[in-house]
């Protein structure tokens, strides 16, 4: 039997469950409506959300973005792998690698590009090394905050809202 199972949200309960794991799992979570708003977004086609098992228990979840918030990707439409959360005691077995597989896969039949935002604290040291062992690259386009490119000689505040975004080239020729 297979370790890892990976499965697309399509129901309520799976949203409930998700709301409720997430809120015991990350102390920066507050239960409320957003997993039945990722519900409602991949009914529409606008959201793939993954949710990730290890030997039959949830160990964390995924999405791709088909209409990014990031201007570079929406204006090239560029499909974002977004908000990739492992619990604490299911990382380092390859379920985010293994959701990326899914997610890469299904962009491959309509996209030759992918992209991804990184937060550039410590904290996303682990994302950051995952995410260019597997190929992404910045994208020339520098750091954003809140989705709005940082100017030279501005400040802005150092938290989960400082990103850089990366893009890989799905046919290997970036």
């Amino acid at each position: 039997m297979e370790a890892i199972k990976i499965n697309r949200l399509t129901t309520i309960e799976e949203a409930d469950l998700l709301d409720h794991k997430f809120s015991e799992q990350f102390i920066w979570y507050k239960q409320g409506e957003y997993f039945r708003k990722c519900l409602e977004e991949n009914i529409a086609e606008s959201r793939i959300t993954l949710i990730a098992y290890y030997e039959d228990q949830l160990a964390g979840c995924c999405h791709l973005l088909f209409n990014s918030d990031y201007p570079f990707f929406r204006d090239n439409k560029i499909p974002e792998i977004n908000d990739l959360n492992v619990f604490h005691e299911y990382r380092r077995r390859k379920i985010a690698s293994t959701m990326f597989d899914e997610l890469e896969a299904i962009v491959t039949t309509s996209s030759r590009y992918i992209g991804l935002g990184v937060g550039l604290s410590k904290d996303y040291g682990n994302a950051q090394r995952m995410y260019t062992t597997r190929g992404y690259m910045m994208d020339g386009n520098g750091m954003t905050y809140k989705n709005v490119q940082v100017e030279p000689g501005k400040s802005v505040m150092v938290d989960d809202d400082l990103i850089i975004y990366l893009i890989k080239d799905l046919k290997g020729k970036l």
